[in-house]
């Protein structure tokens, strides 16, 4: 390598006694995870010793650490930036083909395997700092790992301080190294104070400078306001700072520092001349919010890793002090939690898909929740973001902006105006602006983003609205007399909206239309009802479909059966499918009261259950056919005169039961046997009955009588 700079003296590091051994593992396993604790030059030593088996690319989570890292490399080996050793992060770069060792941000090495799955430019891959569990780190080592499995020739190296090394061991089928000796003691004290006060106090017996982890930039700028009058430079340190400002908080200093930083500050960085830390706790990570359906920027309290990783910042150079800002007695996570877990995975799934795979059969490290995947692929179709499982050109422009793939295609949909960049910051910073208006453009980008966000009032100047996912909400107090009737909804908490867009009816496409038929009174209607998600947007009646038309009315008429002709055909014996019939029945017809159900019955029915018996006196009377089996004709007895035999029908030769009538309608005997009423019973009846009666016909001999069914005798 061209040596275009002198590279400075280095200080023995714990990491240096293992460099031959770890080159040599690589070299023979191409597969290695390196644990070693903070301070012990695991980031600037071993990559650059990878470089002898070839091209290395090192793989940093932060802007801030991949430039330092660069520049502090160039001077351990005296080589220069852009050329022996370089760095690219998103929207700069400074290397060039003679690199030989490329420090970049994660996202960078997912860029590049999109063009070249096979990363044919590199030898080695580093990922350094992988317990911070980045879904770029994720998605990256998964892809680094197809690649290795079509070349012979590429290694993977993983490096923490923290990680439990076995799951990425097994997952590229790695050796394990381990260097556990810290450099330095480091003394942890608990203190329940701000981190102005802490600073203050600590100004007194602290040895060097002092770095400070705060969660923001807000809590940066407002702790340096509060030590704007103390003896020491205060010096902000974040990715958002421009270089010089990162550089002169890194940079040795004849004058005492107070670094005031986030976890930018945590891994990777060397901070010279730092002898204190202290800790507020607390960081902001990406989680995804169910409010704002995108990821945004939270508070939370850090875990124990992360902890340890902080308070090693004081030990790299000496001994240190560690003073933290929280009870001693609080039970802190053991592990980060990775962002594969607490992230939205539309961004990710994205990128997979441009790589060449498929979400749902892609080799994750931790496999996400098939539930929250799915989720997010329907989310990108909606979006227009795929088609199917390939990207489109409108997803491969969302996919080339820095944010959520929502907050992407609302600025896109803008045409990248001021106005929906600072609204997609807003949300993306979890913002709490109400925003219950904007133009017309603006609702219209929101509504290119927010797709299924839409809502629409449940009935005119209600502040209750309906989703397009069915879920109901309210208008918040302050945004109630919002005008109009449907909006984007960009913001929802618990029950309320709180940042609403409207939006035109008009601009809101039906995606699924119902068409329904119901009886309405004797006819079949049709409705045609158009929805977007679960709005119902119009209505309007359309011809009713035949098929449909005929299968309504044969079940209407199906429920409608006399429950008497049910018990005709199991009388009869008969195996009668009802759903044919009233079909059969229905065919063609467009009333209900124009069908006739007997025309299409079995043929035989009237003669193994006929409806109806011809009495003696050529009247014909109802049979009624009972649950029990047995059938039973009423008529007066005057019109059985002569009947000796009763008659007997159906399958089983079933003898009719006869309830004879008075003149007055009312039975006086129930029988089986007409020969044994007239011969023991009759008498007895005529002998009641003819007094009461003396009109009607009441003969002695009922075998010889004429039958009839007249009231009154001729005269």
């Amino acid at each position: 390598m061209n040596q275009k700079s002198k590279a400075i003296d280095l200080a023995a590091l714990p990491v240096d006694a293992h460099i031959d051994a770890i080159v040599a593992t690589v070299r023979e396993r191409r597969a290695a995870v390196i644990v070693a604790p903070p301070g012990s030059g695991k980031t600037t030593r071993i990559p650059p010793a990878l470089t002898v088996l070839g091209r290395t690319i090192v793989l940093q989570p932060r802007r801030v650490a991949a430039r330092t890292l660069a520049r502090r490399i160039a001077a351990e080996r005296g080589w220069t930036v852009g050329e022996e050793i370089g760095w690219q992060i998103r929207l700069e770069r400074r290397f060039s083909s003679r690199t030989q060792l490329l420090v970049a941000t994660e996202g960078i090495l997912t860029a590049r395997l999109q063009s070249d799955p096979l990363l044919s430019d590199f030898s080695v891959v580093v990922l350094d700092e992988f317990h911070e569990r980045s879904i770029h780190a994720d998605v990256a080592l998964a892809l680094v790992k197809q690649a290795a499995a079509s070349r012979d020739d590429l290694a993977i190296v993983v490096m923490s301080a923290t990680i439990d090394a076995r799951p990425v061991a097994e997952f590229i089928n790695a050796k394990i190294i381990e260097i556990p000796t810290r450099v330095h003691p480091i003394e942890i004290e608990y203190r329940e104070t701000s981190m102005a006060a802490a600073v203050r106090e600590l100004m007194h017996s602290a040895r060097g400078d002092i770095l400070c982890f705060l969660p923001g930039v807000r809590e940066i700028e407002r702790t340096a306001a509060g030590l704007a009058d103390i003896d020491a430079d205060v010096l902000p340190l974040h990715g958002t700072l421009d270089i010089d400002a990162q550089e002169r908080a890194l940079a040795p200093s004849r004058r005492r520092k107070v670094i005031l930083a986030t976890n930018v500050a945590e891994t990777s960085l060397t901070v010279e001349g730092v002898t204190d830390v202290v800790d507020s706790g607390l960081q902001k990570i990406l989680r995804y919010d169910s409010e704002t359906a995108v990821d945004h920027l939270v508070t939370e309290q850090i875990s124990r890793d992360s902890a340890d990783q902080r308070a090693g910042r004081a030990g790299r150079t000496g001994p240190g002090r560690a003073t933290r800002l929280w009870d001693a007695r609080a039970i802190l996570e053991p592990q980060r939690e990775p962002e594969v877990r607490r992230i939205d995975l539309a961004g990710p799934a994205l990128d997979i898909i441009a790589w060449g795979g498929e979400p749902e059969t892609f080799d994750w490290f931790e496999k996400p929740d098939t539930r929250r995947l799915g989720d997010a692929l329907r989310l990108l179709e909606r979006l227009g973001a795929i088609d199917g499982r390939r990207i489109t050109t409108l997803g491969a422009e969302m996919r080339a902006m820095p944010m959520h793939p929502r907050l992407a295609r609302m600025v896109i949909a803008a045409g990248g105006s001021q106005e929906a960049l600072d609204l997609a910051t807003e949300i993306a910073e979890g913002g709490r602006r109400r925003i219950a208006g904007g133009g017309p453009a603006l609702a219209r980008a929101a509504l290119a983003g927010y797709p299924d966000r839409v809502a629409m009032r449940r009935e005119s100047g209600s502040p209750r609205l309906l989703l397009a996912t069915g879920t109901g909400v309210t208008l918040a107090r302050e945004i109630e007399h919002t005008p109009g009737d449907f909006f984007v909804v960009l913001e929802v908490r618990g029950e309320y909206a709180h940042r609403v867009l409207p939006i035109e009816r008009e601009w809101i496409a039906a995606d699924r239309r119902v068409v329904t038929h119901e009886l309405d009174g004797d006819r079949v209607r049709a409705l045609e009802r158009s929805y977007y998600g679960e709005l119902p947007l119009r209505q309007q009646q359309v011809p009713a479909d035949p098929g449909e038309t005929r299968v309504i009315l044969a079940r209407a008429l199906r429920s409608a059966i006399d429950p008497e002709l049910l018990h005709r055909v199991e009388f009869a014996g008969l195996d009668v499918d009802w759903d044919a019939v009233a079909e059969q029945a229905a065919m063609g017809q467009s009333r209900l009261s124009e069908i006739r159900l007997e025309p299409h019955l079995p043929r035989n029915l009237s003669q193994l259950a006929p409806a109806s018996f011809t009495l003696p006196s050529g009247r014909s009377t109802r049979l009624d056919y009972r649950e029990n089996g047995s059938v039973v004709a009423s008529a007066k007895l005057q019109e059985l005169f002569g009947l000796a035999e009763t008659p007997r029908i159906g399958p089983r030769r079933t003898p009719i039961t006869f309830e004879l009538l008075a003149p007055n309608g009312r039975p006086v005997q129930v029988t089986q046997d007409l020969r044994n009423f007239w011969n023991t019973t009759y008498a007895e009846v005529r002998k009641e009955l003819r007094g009461r009666y003396p009109k009607h016909p009441w003969p002695d001999d009922p075998w010889t009588a004429q039958p009839t069914h007249r009231t009154k005798r001729r005269t």
